[in-house]
């Protein structure tokens, strides 16, 4: 699952209700501390186990976990005499979060003082099974069913599928489709965003009528979960249909959802996909902007901890400001900019729309002014507790390379080239395949391992690197981590797209574009937006001023010519110059037409 996400002025923020402070005041009888190595040299002193909650702060059943379980009686009394209890907000800590990312949130994990696991639990646990799990555990602390040794991960020899392995999972990729009500999987129901880019490109790329077809219904029925009163998406809906969204609005689903909206709008031309990216990005702008311009991490299910929105979230702005707004969490990551920022370009390049990329870039330019690491990394919060963790940095470095294409500012791909550098030296497994989530253990009964959805974005950028500079040493990392993609039993999870989309581009060139011309001239101004808005999730365009000097991958050469001009290029030939910026697009499509039909 992904993980499985501005305020302009304080007023947004919620004083605590009189509910929340009693919530509060009850689970503080509990003596929470964060997590730690000391903490088990204290459990082992005193000959107690560990417990771990393990929260987010915009969770509604987190919320009543604290207000129910943690502040029963007999659970308090029992976890004050055998326990010591640790509280850690997954947000905060993405080395916890990718450890137990398929048991939350919240995941509960019980510990040996040694740090090995007991038990590892998922979802909200009500007093008596919480105290019934407790007692189990002082009758018996040897692991339970939940704590299983990890699989051996089987790395092939070579990074890219093979055929049969490809087949396979586009039969998974297409069986894994609910027909009847859109989108991958039949329970819980959010845009899932591989698979719905994947089918964008296999639209777009074989004519595949079924691929569109899974993308749109996807997309239309996606916007339920649309808020109509203040933009901005709920994360999902639950009992397999679009009607009972849990509220909560987390930045990646925010990101993903404008960048995947956005392609589809390029791709489509439908009025409603642009709308849908536009009123996210609203949200990001009033809700989730801080005044610097960098974005926040993420805004609450509840407005009174522990008590189910729905009846609010069905109001109008003016009755929801009157009761108040759910908090915010102010905190500032370097990951979760880096896909806001990414998202921003996306709609930016299918619309032209300039406050799109004065946003990004003034959210990247603070990252970097506030959360640089020597070397090109980067910290996730103002301090960390441990780390850095590799999704900060390759976050940013596809931010940064977006950037780039956006602009043909080289300095964004000198950024981009400097964090890729950075997860090269800090996050390769040197004992086997794809990048680590962090450099350093979350304790000493635990090594650090890669977690997918950061490798697939690592094999993505590095790859499309490469293309950008001509470096190839960029596509071996794109390949070293496509081979932790296509290792068993990683290559078979679910959902199938995450391992058959950069598989796909590691296997082709990208759609390649150059406009030819001075950056102050209008001809190529207008030549390069058009190049921008080309419907693609894997393109290079590029803008050459001879001015600067050579492109920083100069392997195709261009004819002088006395005004600005675009080229389709592909196998290190280029079409004919293209003066009109209507005529781009045409063109490309019957080149692609070409090449389908061959």
């Amino acid at each position: 699952m992904k993980t499985l996400f501005s305020f302009l002025l304080s007023f947004l923020l919620v004083l605590p209700t009189a509910r929340a402070q009693e919530s509060a005041a009850k689970s503080s009888r509990l003596a929470w501390q964060p997590w730690s190595e000391s903490v088990f040299a204290q459990a082992k002193e005193e000959k107690r186990f560990v417990l771990l909650d393990l929260e987010a702060v915009w969770c509604h059943w987190c919320h009543v976990m604290d207000e129910n379980t943690y502040s029963d009686p007999a659970v308090v009394k029992m976890l004050r005499e055998h326990y010591i209890v640790v509280k850690a907000d997954q947000d905060s800590r993405p080395d916890l979060s990718n450890r137990y990312e398929d048991y939350g949130w919240p995941a509960t994990v019980v510990f040996h003082a040694n740090g090995q696991e007991i038990v590892k639990r998922q979802g909200y646990l009500a007093p008596d099974e919480m105290l019934s799990m407790l007692q189990a555990i002082l009758d018996d602390p040897t692991p339970g069913p939940s704590v299983r040794p990890e699989a051996k991960l089987e790395v092939p020899a070579n990074a890219l599928l093979t055929e049969p392995l490809r087949l396979q999972l586009n039969k998974n990729y297409l069986a894994g489709y609910d027909r009847a009500n859109g989108s991958w999987g039949t329970d819980q129901k959010l845009l899932d965003w591989d698979s719905v880019e994947y089918s964008l490109v296999l639209a777009k790329l074989n004519r595949d009528t079924e691929a569109e077809h899974m993308a749109r219904q996807t997309l239309t029925a996606q916007l339920h979960l649309l808020d109509p009163a203040w933009g901005g998406v709920y994360q999902y809906s639950t009992d397999g249909d679009w009607n009972h969204p849990h509220f909560e609005k987390i930045m990646q689903m925010q990101a993903e959802n404008l960048r995947i909206y956005s392609l589809a709008y390029a791709q489509f031309g439908d009025p409603g996909y642009l709308h849908a990216a536009q009123e996210i990005r609203r949200y990001l702008k009033t809700f989730l902007t801080s005044p610097e311009g960098a974005f926040y991490t993420s805004q609450d299910a509840d407005l009174i901890d522990g008590k189910h929105g729905g009846e609010y979230f069905a109001l109008n702005d003016a009755a929801r400001r009157k009761q108040g707004v759910p908090r915010v969490d102010q905190h500032i990551y370097a990951r979760e900019n880096g896909w806001a920022i990414n998202g921003l370009v996306a709609l930016y390049d299918a619309t032209g729309d300039a406050d799109l990329l004065n946003d990004a870039r003034r959210a990247a330019k603070w990252i970097l002014a506030n959360r640089a690491l020597p070397g090109g990394g980067f910290r996730h919060n103002a301090k960390d507790a441990a780390g850095p963790y590799l999704g900060d940095t390759i976050a940013m470095a596809r931010a940064f390379l977006s950037l780039y294409g956006a602009t043909g500012d080289r300095a964004w791909l000198a950024h981009a080239e400097s964090s890729i550098h950075f997860a090269d030296k800090n996050f390769r497994d040197a004992n086997s395949a794809g990048f680590l989530t962090s450099k350093t253990p979350t304790d000493l009964a635990y090594v650090p391992r890669p977690q997918r959805d950061e490798n697939v974005l690592v094999a993505r950028t590095a790859n499309l690197l490469f293309h950008f500079t001509g470096d190839t040493h960029y596509e071996d990392l794109a390949k070293f981590a496509m081979k932790y993609l296509s290792a068993v039993p990683i290559v078979n999870r679910l959902p199938a797209s995450s391992a058959l989309l950069p598989d796909l581009e590691l296997n082709r060139a990208p759609l390649h574009l150059t406009v030819v011309g001075r950056k102050d001239d209008p001809a190529s101004q207008a030549l390069f937006q058009a190049a921008l808005r080309s419907p693609s999730s894997y393109k290079r365009v590029e803008w050459w001023d001879t001015r600067e000097g050579k492109l920083p991958n100069p392997d195709v050469q261009y004819p002088e010519l006395p005004r600005a001009a675009a080229f389709i290029c592909t196998n290190r030939a280029c079409s004919a110059p293209i003066f009109k910026p209507e005529d781009l697009q045409p063109r490309i499509d019957k080149l692609s037409g070409l090449q389908a039909s061959r």
